[in-house]
């Protein structure tokens, strides 16, 4: 039976990716295939949902090309039992060399006068599916300043880590260089310097300042918006810069072309060779990251437990890390392992769960109320753009709050079949990449679901 489950995972392997094959079939085992009744083997309860609600269809076309007859497909857990899965890093393959090195737990980290924080580095900046690309492009300026990613602009939600990669490109680049002249500063400090240097007569002074630096990053740019002489001063300073081919960085929430009042010379320039976005992570992005976390701080803690974590803070990298120091201390203080912690009910984790269950019919209704439509009107056949749009938010917080199947879905929403179900979910997914609002809209909708 073993040769059987090992030539099904081959089969497996070759249709997801390497990150979802680590994660979800190590430990995993073929326990019977009695009259096409197939129970599989896993290490605990959580995987069961995510084998059968993500795997299932995978696992049957396995089993059956390796000659299993498949009437039913059920999971138990069978700790006992081990695969030979040959565990994988859950970061890309090209970027394995870059993950996490341990770092004393006496490290020190230090401000300096160029704004830099040496905390920030890329040693410790996990690389994953969400930020892989911009972690690219940045070492790409770091062998090469000036250069190819000039300017080098990065976006993303707040947590994503937009602030520790561009600090992680000033550090490495000093380290390359001892005289390198960088200046990190948020948009905040850069107007205000430049306000207080108009006021005092020293307009010539701030300027000057930036005249001999080699790199310019600049963070949160969003909050430049309303400041008309701070832009058209930052305009100059970014084009003298440009022109002496000095890499200028610059981070925002959000894309030039969508914060208010930005003149539009300044926005086009600043996406000349492009714009990278820091996505949230994904489970498997997580996992790594909360790892690597363990690493870094000298922690033990179980898989079970990250993945718990991992599965159930769902804003951003920030609030995940700081669930993670909050239960490795309570863990501590009362004399518990991370993961029997958990188990015990006794984390904001569990207990948010646990007093705020939904139903779909709830969700359907702050939808539809929250976009000014009847249940009856959004779960219709209107095609109507609008209404076409709060149906695909539906699907879209029905799949990820309930794990809901598109089947269920579509005969939840009133639609016809699953593919349309895909496509809603597929098309939210594509457009809060981008779309800020839409992100906030969601973000509010999950606030009055759960409120």
């Amino acid at each position: 039976m073993y040769n059987v489950w090992e030539n099904a995972l081959a089969e497996i392997e070759q249709k997801i990716s390497p990150a979802n094959f680590s994660t979800w079939f190590q430990d995993t085992s073929l326990l019977s295939t009695d009259n096409g009744n197939i129970i599989i083997g896993v290490k605990n309860s959580f995987y069961i949902k995510q084998l059968r609600s993500k795997f299932n269809d995978i696992i049957k076309d396995a089993l059956i090309k390796n000659g299993i007859n498949v009437n039913t497909i059920d999971y138990e857990v069978n700790t006992k039992t081990k695969s030979k899965v040959r565990p994988r890093e859950v970061i890309p393959e090209d970027s394995i060399k870059n993950h996490i090195k341990p770092i004393k737990k006496s490290f020190e980290t230090k401000t300096t006068s160029n704004g830099l924080n040496n905390k920030y580095t890329l040693d410790n900046f996990v690389i994953g599916s969400n930020n892989d690309l911009a972690v690219s492009a940045a070492k790409s300026i770091i062998d090469a300043p000036g250069t190819r990613y000039n300017p080098f602009f990065l976006y993303g939600g707040p947590g994503l880590g937009k602030t520790h990669l561009v600090q992680a490109i000033g550090n490495e680049l000093l380290r390359k260089n001892p005289d390198y002249k960088i200046l990190y500063t948020p948009i905040s400090h850069f107007y205000s310097d430049f306000i207080d240097a108009i006021q005092s007569g020293k307009g010539k002074e701030f300027n000057r300042k930036f005249e001999k630096l080699d790199c310019l990053i600049i963070d949160d740019f969003q909050f430049i918006v309303g400041k008309e002489k701070s832009q058209e001063e930052f305009f100059n300073i970014f084009n003298d810069l440009y022109q002496l081919n000095k890499q200028i960085i610059v981070t925002s929430d959000r894309l030039p072309s969508q914060i208010k009042s930005v003149d539009e010379r300044l926005a086009s320039r600043l996406t000349w060779a492009g714009a990278f976005d820091l996505q949230l992570p994904k489970f498997e992005d997580k996992c790594a990251i909360l790892r690597a976390k363990a690493e870094l701080m000298g922690a033990d803690i179980e898989q079970e437990a990250i993945e718990y974590i991992a599965e159930n803070v769902n804003t951003n990298i920030r609030d995940l890390e700081g669930e993670f120091s909050t239960i490795l201390l309570m863990s501590e203080v009362r004399g518990l392992t991370p993961w029997e912690l958990i188990q015990n009910g006794s984390t904001s984790i569990i207990k948010s769960n646990k007093l705020r269950p939904v139903s779909s019919k709830q969700i359907i209704e702050k939808v539809a109320k929250y976009y000014n439509l009847s249940t009856k009107e959004m779960c219709g056949k209107s095609r109507v753009s609008n209404i076409k749009t709060a149906r695909q938010i539906a699907m879209f917080i029905l799949s990820k709050e309930l794990s809901m199947s598109t089947t269920k879905i579509a005969s939840e929403v009133g639609v016809k079949d699953h593919t349309t179900v895909m496509h809603g979910i597929k098309k939210i997914e594509s457009d809060l990449k981008l779309n800020f609002t839409l992100r906030d809209q969601i973000e509010e909708i999950k606030e009055q679901i759960y409120g």
